[in-house]
């Protein structure tokens, strides 16, 4: 069992593979935090909660003793003395803001119960612990699920009305979690539009670091992740904490460093332009938060966020699929084709392994260009001769499956659909909408909206042979209004615009099963655990460059398994960086996740024809390691000159090192680097330097790192046991 409960010290024990997290019931009947790290024996722990009161802290008419300014509580609340960021924040109908959470009952299920309408994980054992308010008739259920064989706990919260009069909750956080130390690093994700997955790593400071998102979904500008490593932690060794959401919208996370040297760290749906009207009677569900511990470093943590994913996370069905290696016809055409160039296109890479040809934006309505046609998933027959078929067909004969992008979420005004329909338009009575590339966002909060959307291109997707859908998310949701909401919940709008998003994916991608669908928000504005899902690849950057990449990738795999990333090699000079890369260089790099290509093949050099074939070959003896290896970071480009990563099967017989060399700088081309994740018994066979090791050797002597002349070259290392 992965929970066990001590009835005499009224002690819940939470026992991953290497971590135990614990508390206890306190005197006063909340729920207090022990202790979350390394597993540690089913001892009485009450005794390292320092929770006296001292000079001047509020003290509890019950309890004299008992000051919730110092207790480290489970589902902490604002008001009755704990001045910390609280977990939830209620209010009735007569104004009163006060709450206390005491302990009711709770069930140990060795099945999971998935939270209604949103992405969780899957299986596990769970603990369900139900407090009540001590005034108010409202309850709050605190789900925990633990995985005897991974360092992974997920939580979620249920808040419950159980009066016969409305309340209202102005925060609805997913978790809390005290620690009772301060030498901590907070890294934290920045970006922007083809610059994802930046990272800020700085020491933690009094008072509350934040990050969060207000754009409707997770965002370019962050992502729903917060991590803290211990003073001195990095890749390979300390102690970490990680904390990711499994949500797609706005969202809030806080980490807050008290007077006494802890560390509250707490998180889920927006807490900003968000209250959420409870009816009698009413649940609302948080969403589900993922919290891994290591002692090894981030590397340690990322090996239990990637390996909770792919057991629990992704769609089971193809999270250990191959993936298709497509050729996308955005970058090699944009608007400007017909059936000509597209079968152009398809000839150009017909025998040199890719195996799916994707058909990008400007296939329907009346768009030739980003002004118009959003919305009208109808074939544009004066571009496409024939229908979608004529394609279809051509792409099949030359041996490849067939992809088609959407934008379910849009609407251009110039489009058949909003002459038809304006209302369906997010929009503010009294004020002129706001155009982001020249496109609305549809009222997702409406239900007529989304069955809209799912006939729409469900009927696209009926009438033709259709193996993948790209579906593409292109600009922020702002006025937050709906029409079909009453003023007194207006402010639900984007937690309700999220749970729509998660109604249409439930029913396209769980109404078209065969098809392989992939998540794209120009780029990575919405690569998040909840998109995964339902998505088992989301394009991670606009940004192709093979540079940019190592940064964005680098980042992105802190939590997410490199089977998710979509990474395309492209022309140069890149479309958006403007970088000249070797084409070796951008296969390389492409490869450490689902790879493609992002060109006019029928432009290209016979010799880049051929490398072609010889990258699809090169992949395809990898892809067993991005699908299911260990990776291991092991330099960045964020603060060296040299990017390097290795992947490791799990049984540890085969290896591979990917390397890149940003810039040439005379006097400073040695470098080593040194493996890690290899069986020190084991003797592995390098195929590029034809030498035969053992893996003590490769990871303690290290390899000498050595490149092709020129900027932006890069190196790869073959090790297989002998």
């Amino acid at each position: 069992m992965a929970i066990f409960f001590d009835a005499q010290n009224k002690i819940f024990y939470l026992e991953g593979k290497n971590t135990t997290y614990a508390f206890g019931i306190h005197a006063c009947g909340c729920l207090q935090h022990l202790y979350y790290g390394k597993k540690v024996g089913r001892d009485d722990l009450h005794y390292i909660a320092a929770d006296g009161p001292s000079a001047f802290t509020l003290r509890s008419p019950e309890d004299k003793k008992t000051s919730y300014q110092h207790i480290w509580a489970e589902a902490p609340a604002y008001g009755r003395g704990d001045f910390r960021e609280p977990m939830y924040a209620i209010r009735d109908e007569k104004g009163d803001r006060l709450s206390e959470l005491v302990y009711v009952r709770h069930e140990i299920l060795s099945e999971k119960p998935m939270p209604a309408g949103l992405p969780a994980l899957r299986e596990g054992e769970t603990l369900v612990v139900e407090l009540a308010d001590k005034v108010h008739p409202f309850t709050v259920r605190l789900y925990y699920t633990v995985y005897d064989d991974l360092d992974a706990i997920a939580r979620r919260v249920e808040y419950i009305n159980n009066g016969e009069s409305a309340m209202f909750l102005d925060r609805a956080f997913s978790f809390s979690v005290d620690l009772p130390r301060s030498d901590f690093d907070v890294i934290t994700p920045y970006g922007a539009w083809a610059k994802e997955f930046q990272l800020d790593r700085t020491p933690i400071r009094h008072g509350v670091t934040e990050i969060g998102s207000k754009y409707g979904a997770t965002s370019a500008t962050t992502n729903p992740f917060l991590i803290l490593a211990a003073d001195g932690a990095d890749e390979h060794r300390g102690e970490v904490y990680g904390f990711n959401l499994i949500f797609s919208g706005s969202f809030a996370m806080k980490a807050e460093l008290s007077m006494m040297g802890t560390v509250r760290v707490l998180g889920g749906a927006p807490d900003f332009d968000f209250t959420w009207k409870l009816e009698k009677g009413e649940c609302f569900p948080s969403p589900e938060v993922v919290m891994v511990y290591s002692d090894e470093g981030l590397n340690g943590m990322s090996h239990q966020f990637h390996d909770t994913y792919r057991r629990h996370l992704i769609n089971p069905h193809y999270v250990h699929a191959k993936r298709p290696v497509l050729i996308n016809s955005w970058e090699g055409a944009y608007f400007n084709f017909d059936n000509e160039r597209l079968m152009r296109m398809i000839d150009g890479v017909k025998g040199t392994g890719v195996d799916m040809f994707v058909l990008d934006d400007g296939w329907f309505g009346a768009r030739n260009g980003d002004k118009a046609g959003l919305g009208d998933w109808v074939v544009n027959e004066e571009k496409l001769k024939g229908g979608l078929k004529t394609v279809i067909d051509y792409t099949h004969a030359a041996g490849m499956k067939f992809g088609l992008w959407f934008e379910p979420e849009m609407v251009n005004p110039d489009s058949d659909l909003y002459r038809a329909h304006p209302d369906y338009a997010i929009h503010c009575p009294g004020h002129d909408p706001m155009l982001g590339r020249n496109q609305l966002v549809l009222d997702l909060t409406r239900a007529d909206v989304r069955d809209y959307i799912v006939e729409a291109v469900s009927k696209v997707l009926r009438e033709n042979e259709i193996d993948y859908v790209k579906w593409d998310f292109n600009r922020s949701v702002a006025e937050n209004y709906s029409s079909h909401l009453p003023a007194d919940r207006q402010m639900e709008f984007q937690y309700r615009f999220a749970l729509g998003f998660f109604d249409l994916c439930e029913r396209l991608v769980n109404g078209f099963p065969h098809i392989f669908f992939e998540g794209c928000s120009s780029g990575g504005a919405r690569f998040d655990a909840g998109l995964m899902y339902y998505f088992p690849q989301i394009w991670t950057s606009d940004d192709t460059d093979a540079y940019m990449r190592t940064l964005i990738q680098y980042g992105a795999s802190m939590i997410y398994p490199l089977s998710v990333h979509s990474c395309h090699v492209s022309a140069c000079p890149n479309h958006q960086a403007k970088h000249t890369t070797p084409f070796a260089t951008r296969a390389d790099i492409a490869h450490l996740g689902a790879t493609g290509y992002e060109l006019d093949p029928a432009v290209i050099s016979e010799e880049e024809r051929a490398q072609i074939a010889e990258q699809v070959a090169a992949y395809h003896e990898m892809e067993d390691l991005v699908l299911e290896g260990d990776l291991y970071r092991l330099s960045s480009t964020a603060n060296s000159n040299f990017f390097a990563e290795e992947l490791v099967s799990k049984d540890k017989t085969k290896a591979l090192l990917t390397a890149m060399r940003a810039i040439p700088i005379v006097n400073d081309e040695i470098r080593t680097v040194y493996p890690k994740g290899l069986d020190e018994n084991m003797v592995y066979h390098i195929r590029e330097l034809n030498i035969d090791l053992h893996g003590s050797t490769i990871m303690n002597a290290g390899l000498k790192l050595r490149f092709p002349n020129g900027d932006y070259a890069s190196a790869v290392w073959h090790m297989e046991k002998v």
